[in-house]
């Protein structure tokens, strides 16, 4: 037996992307159904990026969903850049005149949004399997998935957002031609994360370039840690027990008169890192976010800023195109997300090759890695350059004229069924090209 269901947007995906943007699309009248393989406890529960631009923290406080984040979360002026044994603080607000970073983890963004759209009766299916999207070429794209207690679903939509990460299954069900580029790079090293009961010991976070290779300091809570180290892509975890974790993040991060305070280990693991962009971000009615078009190396701290800045742009595009009936924002969705999205990959890049050691690397390559990093801390033009970009270097281009208030119905519902107010405000809302489309 199948269940045929009808939504506006089908969105395959229960990480930040496809949540943000189902809570969105409500604010706008626009609904929506999540699709998500994985149980709401391991959603909940995975560890991710936590560092977010400014911007990101201003559009989750815009959309309702900063209460905890406000609470909790950790505000930084800048970060800390070691190397020689030196340690200089990059003041990012000053140089940027008021941006700022939020350690915020991205768990815990997970919790407030899918417990926003519980508390809006969202349909969200958790552990549902056997997912497919079809008749991407259409105007009514398909969205089939098995629910947790086995019944099928076939339910037409509008668009389809690919918000399922970079082994999804949306990207690979564009048809043949529909992506022109799929560009990767891949590195010979990768991260050693732990997450540790251990207050952190620095306020705020530091990036470390030494000779044994890079090492990171975050935090997570001011009781919880968040620490990593480079080793090879290939490293097997066995090898590293804890003491020889703390051993290693002391040699590497400790300079005169600071120390390292360490604490019980509670969740450890190795991170492969990878450059991949997929383009264009669009086919058909399928728009794809976050991981499924785009990775980056986590050192320049964008994989979570940029899914937040897609969905956001995606929201206002896909309000105009299904509700008021206006493509011109779907059309240039690719072209506008593609630009920020080489511009994190360049940064990201750029601060990895920077600051991690290349195996075999020779003192030519050494010296090179060392003078970028004295530019960065001698030149208050190129600390400006880093505090931009990490800080989030153009607004979102999201537009809350989407909204309705009182929240609308969609379109199944007859229109005279809306205020005349609510109806008027579909006609007429205008999102100006410029405002969407420029930097």
């Amino acid at each position: 037996m199948v269940v045929r269901e009808r939504t506006q947007v089908g969105i395959v995906g229960a990480g930040p992307a496809g949540l943000i943007l189902s809570h969105l699309l409500a604010l706008a009248g626009v609904d929506s159904v999540v699709v998500e393989i994985r149980s709401r406890a391991y959603c909940e529960a995975r560890q991710r990026a936590g560092m977010l631009e400014s911007t990101t923290v201003e559009l989750l406080r815009d959309a309702g969903l900063g209460d905890r984040l406000d609470k909790e979360g950790l505000e930084h002026d800048g970060i800390y850049l070691q190397f020689a044994g030196e340690r200089h603080h990059m003041n990012f607000r000053e140089l940027t005149r008021g941006r700022w970073v939020t350690i915020y983890a991205q768990t815990e963004i997970v919790k407030d949004v899918i417990a926003a759209r519980i508390a809006d009766g969202a349909a969200l299916q958790f552990e549902v399997s056997d997912t497919e999207v079809a008749r991407l070429d259409e105007d009514k794209p398909v969205l089939r998935y098995t629910d947790a207690a086995g019944i099928r679903h076939e339910v037409v939509c509008d668009a389809i957002a690919g918000c399922d990460g970079f082994h999804g299954i949306c990207r690979p069900s564009i048809p043949r031609g529909g992506l022109h580029t799929a560009t990767e790079r891949t590195y010979p090293y990768g991260w050693l994360g732990i997450l540790a009961q251990a207050p952190p010991s620095t306020d705020q976070v530091l990036y470390c370039r030494h000779d044994n290779g890079f090492a990171l300091h975050s935090m997570r809570t001011p009781e919880i840690g968040r620490l990593y180290l480079q080793v090879p892509a290939d490293e097997d975890i066995a090898n590293w027990p804890d003491d020889r974790i703390w051993a290693e993040l002391k040699t590497r991060l400790e300079v005169p008169g600071w120390e390292l305070t360490t604490g019980p280990v509670l969740e450890k693991s190795i991170t492969p890192m990878r450059s991949f962009v997929a383009a264009p971000m669009r086919s058909g009615r399928l728009f794809l976010a976050g991981d499924s078009a785009h990775i980056v190396p986590p050192t320049g701290a964008k994989g979570l800023n940029l899914a937040v800045a897609d969905v956001a742009a995606l929201a206002t595009a896909l309000t105009r195109l299904i509700r008021d009936g206006d493509p011109e924002l779907a059309n240039a969705y690719s072209d506008h997300c593609l630009e920020r999205v080489w511009r994190a990959t360049h940064l990201a890049c750029w601060m990895t090759t920077m600051l991690h050691v290349n195996p075999g690397e020779d003192p030519f390559e050494a010296q090179l890695q060392l003078a970028q990093l004295r530019n960065l801390t001698t030149s208050r033009a190129a600390a400006t350059m880093l505090a931009e970009n990490y800080t989030g270097y153009t607004p979102l281009r999201y537009d809350p004229r989407t909204r309705l208030t009182p929240a609308a119905v969609w379109g199944s519902v007859a229109l005279s069924a809306q205020s005349p107010s609510t109806l008027k405000l579909k006609l007429q809302w205008k999102c100006p090209r410029a405002a969407y489309l420029s930097g």
